[in-house]
């Protein structure tokens, strides 16, 4: 694939050719969010907002990176995106919770676009955990494309949580779009959150 080509739309008219497959391509994405090709950082990020639209994820859980004349497989150290800053609204059942993924793409976390946290575990040991994720987008037939929310937006998460329930467990969490999305277990005799559940 040549990096220099841009994502273009079939011409009107035209059928719709098949891309040619490359098979493995050589883009990695690190943990941090950087795209690498050949192990050398891209360092436009116009470029790289355009790979990450034509980035999918099938349903084997491989990553692609689709345009109209070539694919291919790229690797992913952990997700595609992170979460680098959030901006928020309101309290409680009529918050709002908007992300900034680091390609400049605005996510508002709800229905359609969960968090996820492991957050069956104690708050003290939330530091421990895994990061909460936050979906960015899915294709029919395919796996959801995730932000790794950053450690400073997590922080900003966590004195937003309020008392919940969940699974019939009191826990912590943030409330968007109308839903409640758990972050960790309540600290043991918080009753407000014992009498939620």
């Amino acid at each position: 694939m040549n990096v220099t080509s841009s994502v273009l739309a079939e011409e009107p008219g035209r059928k719709p050719r098949q891309p040619h497959n490359c098979g493995q391509l050589p883009f990695l994405i690190r943990r941090d969010g950087v795209w690498l090709y050949k192990g050398s950082p891209i360092r436009r990020k116009p470029m790289v907002c355009l790979f990450a639209s034509a980035l999918s994820r099938a349903a084997d859980g491989a990553y692609w990176l689709r345009t109209p004349v070539e694919e291919g497989t790229i690797e992913v150290e952990d997700v595609p995106f992170v979460a680098i800053e959030l901006e928020w609204k309101g309290a409680g059942r009529q918050q709002i919770l908007c992300f900034r993924t680091n390609v400049d793409q605005v996510i508002t976390a709800g229905p359609d676009h969960p968090i996820t946290a492991q957050w069956d575990v104690p708050l003290d040991a939330c530091d421990s955990a895994p990061p909460p994720y936050l979906m960015v987008r899915q294709g029919p037939e395919e796996l959801p494309l995730q932000a790794r929310i950053s450690r400073p937006v997590w922080y900003e998460l966590a004195a937003l949580a309020e008392p919940g329930c969940c699974e019939g467990r009191a826990c912590l969490g943030v409330w968007s779009s109308g839903q409640f999305f758990p972050l960790a277990l309540a600290p043991r005799g918080c009753r407000e959150v014992d009498d939620d559940c």
